[in-house]
């Protein structure tokens, strides 16, 4: 069962003859949209893959590196600025650059990518939302935060009723691969050996699976990815301490080829998921994000949304060459009619 097809929107097949059809009408086109990007190298690395640059330039757009050690007011003239860099210098920069030349896009406002960077209010604005359950219901695992002294959380997880197991993740999401880091705790005194700030989120069943659901704009594609296994009762009668994982949505742990019992493998319905990502927009105000979902096992339609990432890894979401593309092109076509 592949599930890696568009959701919301239908898009062209990556044919050779198209790439060439494409290239005979557009190769001699001048330039109409200028993309400076602000990326770390391995941003740069699994996003600005040739065939995509080669692709975006036969569109007419082209992408130009920013340089962070020169004013990015001497730099441009830019349609677009498209950036991942953390710090509040950067935000600055933006801001600024911004207020003199409203007429550029940024891609994505940094106060609005700021509400990601705290996995405490990112999931807080899910469970804010007031969405109709025709097609199931989203919801949020339980969480605490512990901000400081790590020898409190017996007492704050029993205070606050949380049960394990508990998904354990840094509470500041920065970019950095020790912001990523995961870990099951399978009892409350093993958490104290971990550093803070934290978010403690009780762990859902939900038969291994992951659906990553990526946004671009009004797009929308699921990509299905193996995640953590269930734990039964009997796990957590025979196991005790903390466990790191690795990242569990990464392109080797794909699971879109992999045939799977359809009560787990079968992704959220497409109505659902284009209100969610409708509405977290509105309420974010990003364009560019992925929000990682599950289904609770044993159910038909409960699901949990248990993170969401601003400009992710779309090097891993098929057909990203021309959905991204296209979503800048309409892009600056709308403001320009503004």
């Amino acid at each position: 069962m592949k599930l890696n097809g568009p959701i919301s929107h239908s898009y062209l097949d990556d044919g050779k003859e198209e790439e060439e059809t494409q290239a005979k009408e557009v190769s001699s086109a001048a330039v109409r949209v200028v993309v400076g990007y602000a990326l770390t190298s391995k941003k740069k690395k699994s996003f600005l893959k040739p065939k995509f640059i080669r692709l975006a330039r036969n569109k007419g757009i082209e992408f130009v590196p920013i340089d962070l050690k020169r004013p990015l007011s001497e730099q441009g003239p830019f349609d677009v600025i498209l950036h991942k860099l953390a710090g509040k210098d950067w935000s600055q920069v933006i801001v600024d650059y911004k207020r003199v030349h409203p007429e550029v896009i940024v891609l994505d406002p940094p106060d609005a990518i700021q509400h990601l960077r705290n996995r405490q209010s990112m999931l807080e604005v899910v469970a804010d939302l007031e969405l109709p359950d025709h097609y199931g219901k989203v919801c949020i695992p339980r969480q605490l935060v512990i901000p400081k002294d790590p020898t409190s959380i017996p007492d704050e997880v029993a205070k606050a009723g949380l049960r394990v197991p508990l998904v354990v993740k840094p509470l500041v999401v920065d970019g950095s691969a020790k912001s990523h880091e995961l870990f099951l705790a399978y009892d409350h005194f093993s958490l104290s050996e971990l550093e803070t700030p934290m978010v403690l989120q009780e762990f859902v069943n939900h038969g291994g699976v992951l659906f990553k659901v990526f946004i671009v704009g009004e797009s929308i594609k699921v990509v299905r990815r193996f995640s953590l296994p269930d734990v039964t009762n009997c796990d957590l009668t025979k196991i005790s301490g903390v466990f790191r994982f690795p990242r569990v949505s990464s392109a080797a742990a794909s699971a879109d080829n992999v045939d799977l019992d359809p009560s787990i493998a079968e992704p959220p319905p497409p109505p659902l998921l284009e209100v969610l990502a409708r509405e977290l927009h509105h309420r974010l105000g990003l364009r560019l994000f992925n929000i990682d979902v599950i289904r609770k096992n044993g159910t038909k339609d409960m699901y949990y949304v248990i993170d969401i990432n601003y400009f992710p890894g779309y090097g891993k979401m098929p057909e990203y060459e021309h959905i991204f593309t296209d979503f800048l092109l309409n892009l600056v076509q709308s403001e320009h009619k503004k």
